[in-house]
């Protein structure tokens, strides 16, 4: 339904979580690329950007992983790709993210 790709960046920071935070990752991975509506505990669109959040709660932590679409809407897209990930703190967190996100983007779609 979905095609879902994951950048090197994102496999790093994923790679560099606990067990539980990757299994939750993949698994959350496996489900949005399944599912054309899924619940807003997950996904969610950044205001003000392009990109959509995968949230993955982990405990009283958050690890978030910044995510390019298709479509406007992320029920109506056919591809995604994950980003850029990190581990929110505060809502600052998220201002470097999406620059970083937006670079990561910028390279990919140059490889494609």
């Amino acid at each position: 339904m979905r095609d879902i790709d994951i950048t090197e960046e994102c496999l790093e920071f994923i790679d560099n979580q606990k067990e539980r935070v990757s299994l939750k990752f993949f698994q959350l991975i496996e489900v949005i690329g399944e599912i054309k509506v899924v619940n807003s505990n997950f996904i969610k669109k950044l205001k003000s950007t392009q990109f959509y959040e995968l949230r993955i709660k982990a405990g009283n932590e958050y690890r978030i992983v910044i995510l390019a679409v298709d479509h406007l809407n992320f029920s109506e897209c056919t591809k995604a790709v994950c980003l850029y990930g990190f581990q929110k703190k505060s809502t600052k967190d998220y201002k470097k993210a999406v620059k970083q996100a937006e670079k990561i983007l910028e390279e990919y779609l140059k490889e494609k």
